[in-house]
């Protein structure tokens, strides 16, 4: 069994789900996610969900200060993409301790199942 998370790492958590905790932030998320690994620009983003860019950039650095979305500059072109391993971290946090006393079964986890195959 796994060592149970530290205080630090809840409390990492904590915020990385708070900055998480908006619709925007999640669609955002959702989207980079659908273009990984290549991530998408600003521009991008912004046509994709109709949201003006100095409303995305404030998301876009919420998302970054937690660790959720990695930036990189092209050119005069800042481009996001979706940090896969923080949020694999926080489905195993969960994973963890719903599985340990089967408080979750993975099996009865079924909405992405379609997706894997």
């Amino acid at each position: 069994m796994a060592d149970a998370p530290q205080d630090k790492d809840i409390a990492r958590y904590a915020d990385m789900m708070a900055a998480l905790g908006t619709e925007t932030r999640l669609r955002i998320v959702r989207l980079l996610l659908s273009a990984h690994p290549g991530g998408l620009v600003v521009g991008e983003i912004c046509s994709e969900l109709g949201i003006p860019a100095s409303t995305l950039s404030h998301h876009l650095e919420k998302l970054k200060s937690e660790g959720l979305v990695n930036v990189r500059r092209e050119s005069t072109f800042l481009r996001y993409t979706a940090n896969t391993q923080a949020l694999q971290d926080i489905l195993a946090f969960f994973a963890e301790c719903c599985t340990r006393n089967r408080a979750i079964s993975l099996e009865d986890i079924t909405c992405c199942q379609e997706h894997i195959q």
